[in-house]
């Protein structure tokens, strides 16, 4: 496809390092030439500095032969009007990035109106992440498929865990929970593994199942900790907005530490439930004064990594149970791996990461559709969820006789609300959501699985 980017910031570069990566033809849009040579000097992408709301910068760039437009720029005005010209001249798609609440509101009232095909929210995509992820404190990342029918978790497996020896085979006799591991990274090496494979100390393990199982499976293995009830937020910008109000809703208990007046005051009137501190976030005595002790969770969370770094490092030697990091440069996150702070979130990946989810949906691959997708293990493996139609050379054929390719698993199929773990016996058919894990192959179709 032909896609145009607006916008060659962090998120913007993550786009077109994906899209082009999978054969895309790709012009990103940028009025710093600076950044620009970079983009094209490490991908082959076009490159065209101007301004994205200059009819002209876009007809240069082919916008009447796209087939998408995506504008990431910082500002919300721009990326709005950026997909109006955008569609006025032609463009088939066209997806907006939209950070203010003010905005949102307007962009999922006047979607069609505005000519949107998707609107995406880092910072309210990072906290829907993190809120999901505090259903289980062990956790380093969740997400879902199927509507929220399936899970997918990742976590560590601890010094003293009771996996440690344990082969896969006999996770569900021994744990009484119907779950899959899909992928394990153990060093740096990711495999999708087998009933034999043996799990052991330091592993980073992806396991899929039903919100049920997945419960169970941590109840079983005390990898669920005590609920979360009291949450210390540094930082006050979009992100922490966006989660206190999702924590409101979940009954939990919010401290914000914000240094700025004004900013202090915007927080107060719309998030009554949440106690907000006018205060330096990276002060210790601060944090002690206010109960870094007694927390269950601190989300360090402001603008800065450096600061982000440094407090979740700080609450990490307080001994608070769970520590969540905002960072935008990912060499962060190996310093934080290092130092045993492993649940690292980076909105614009997030973000990134539903836009490549969509676009692979616009190709309608034959055999199926893509419905879902995440990257899991480090961005190293991919789960992929298809909706199987009639077109998929593999219908009704059971799994065990079809001649799948290498380092992949049918993780799960969800067929009439139901979800099965397959075995060899089970087979695909029309309609069915399936899910797949890889970690070397980009899947545009159900077909693809096929060798």
């Amino acid at each position: 496809m032909r896609i145009i980017i607006v916008g060659d910031g962090k998120m913007g570069f993550a786009l077109s390092q994906n899209l082009s990566g999978e054969g895309h033809d790709i012009v990103m849009i940028d009025e710093n030439p600076d950044v620009l040579r970079l983009s094209s000097n490490t991908q082959d992408v076009g490159c065209i500095c101007g301004n994205g709301v200059d009819i002209d910068v876009q007809r240069e760039a082919g916008v009447a032969a796209a087939d998408l437009m995506i504008a990431v720029t910082s500002r919300d005005e721009v990326n709005i009007i950026c997909c109006l010209l955008a569609k006025k001249l032609g463009a088939k798609h066209t997806i907006a990035r939209v950070r203010g609440p003010e905005y949102m509101k307007t962009t999922l009232l006047m979607r069609e109106e505005l000519g949107l095909s998707l609107s995406v929210n880092p910072e309210m995509a990072a906290a829907a992440e993190i809120s999901r992820i505090l259903r289980f404190p062990s956790a380093m990342k969740v997400d879902f498929f199927s509507k929220g029918k399936v899970e997918i978790v990742e976590f560590r497996v601890g010094q003293g865990s009771p996996l440690h020896g344990v082969a896969l085979r006999e996770l569900s006799s021994r744990f009484r929970a119907k779950v899959l591991v899909c992928a394990v990274q153990r060093d740096d090496t990711v495999q999708i593994p087998g009933g034999s494979f043996v799990l052991k100390t330091d592993d980073l393990v992806s396991v899929t199942g039903s919100p049920a199982d997945i419960n169970q499976f941590f109840r079983s293995t005390g990898l669920l900790a005590q609920k979360t009830r009291t949450v210390m937020i540094v930082g006050g910008g979009k992100t922490s907005f966006y989660l206190c109000r999702l924590l409101g809703e979940m009954g939990v208990r919010v401290k914000v530490v914000e240094i700025d007046p004004q900013r202090c005051a915007v927080l107060a009137e719309p998030l009554p439930k949440a106690m907000i501190i006018q205060g330096d976030g990276s002060d210790r005595e601060l944090l002690q004064e206010e109960g870094i002790d007694d927390v269950d969770v601190l989300a360090a969370l402001t603008g800065l990594d450096e600061e982000n770094v440094v407090v979740s490092m700080y609450a990490h030697s307080r001994g608070v149970n769970k520590v969540i990091t905002k960072i935008n440069h990912i060499s962060f996150g190996e310093i934080l791996g290092k130092a045993g702070i492993e649940c690292v979130i980076t909105p614009h990946l997030i973000a990134a990461n539903y836009i490549l989810r969509y676009v692979r949906a616009m190709q309608n691959a034959p055999g199926s559709r893509v419905e879902a997708l995440s990257r899991i293990v480090g961005g190293q493996a991919e789960a992929v969820e298809f909706r199987a139609n009639q077109d998929f050379a593999g219908n009704r054929i059971p799994l065990r006789d079809l001649r799948l390719k290498k380092d992949l698993l049918v993780a799960c199929i969800i067929r009439d609300n139901r979800v099965i773990y397959p075995s060899g016996d089970d087979w695909i058919q029309p309609r069915d959501g399936v899910i797949v894990v890889t970690t070397r192959i980009t899947l545009e179709g159900l077909n693809d699985i096929l060798a």
